[in-house]
């Protein structure tokens, strides 16, 4: 069983905090200033799957769930105790215990889904998104077009599945791709 909404985070220790306790996927947002190409992706997984902001206790987490909650409204918030995320004086939600993230995440009222569609290798070939010399383009074209943010191989198979990508919308966008790429 794994957590339907997207878990948005700060950074890649968050992110590495975050997986350690729960099954579910994590995106960062890089900091306070995110650029407008994120927040799209971020609406478009809120429409998708939803999403639940878990940001570090302080200013910058605050400022981040504000931009966040003007383009995705109606999103879940989870919340981490300032003492539960201090370590030597560093504020951060990598500083949790997985049992405090676990609490914050299960206050904010996930949906539990069975894991859905999966994706294999073979797919992502197929449209040459991966194994070949202009897969990155290709990726990066495919994901614009999905609005999932630009991932790498591994991490694109993650996605479509985490956001529920049907086989239909695959399809469709890797046609799109390869008109625009191949002409």
């Amino acid at each position: 069983m794994k957590i339907k909404e997207v878990i948005v985070v700060e950074g890649k220790d968050d992110i590495t905090a975050v997986k350690a306790a729960l099954d579910c996927e994590v995106i960062a947002t890089g900091g306070s200033h995110i650029n407008a190409e994120l927040l799209k992706s971020i609406a478009n997984i809120h429409e998708r799957v939803g999403i639940i902001v878990l940001t570090d206790p302080d200013y910058s987490g605050k400022k981040i769930r504000r931009q966040i909650q003007k383009i995705a409204p109606g999103c879940k918030h989870a919340f981490i105790r300032r003492d539960d995320a201090t370590k030597d004086g560093d504020i951060g939600v990598e500083n949790a215990s997985p049992e405090d993230i676990r609490a914050a995440i299960a206050a904010a009222k996930p949906e539990i889904v069975e894991k859905g569609i999966v994706y294999s290798k073979s797919d992502l070939i197929d449209y040459g998104l991966i194994g070949m010399p202009d897969s990155k383009i290709r990726r990066e074209i495919f994901c614009d077009i999905l609005g999932i943010g630009y991932c790498n191989g591994k991490q694109l198979l993650k996605r479509l599945t985490a956001f529920n990508i049907s086989p239909e919308e695959f399809e469709k966008a890797g046609d799109e791709m390869c008109e625009r790429v191949d002409g």
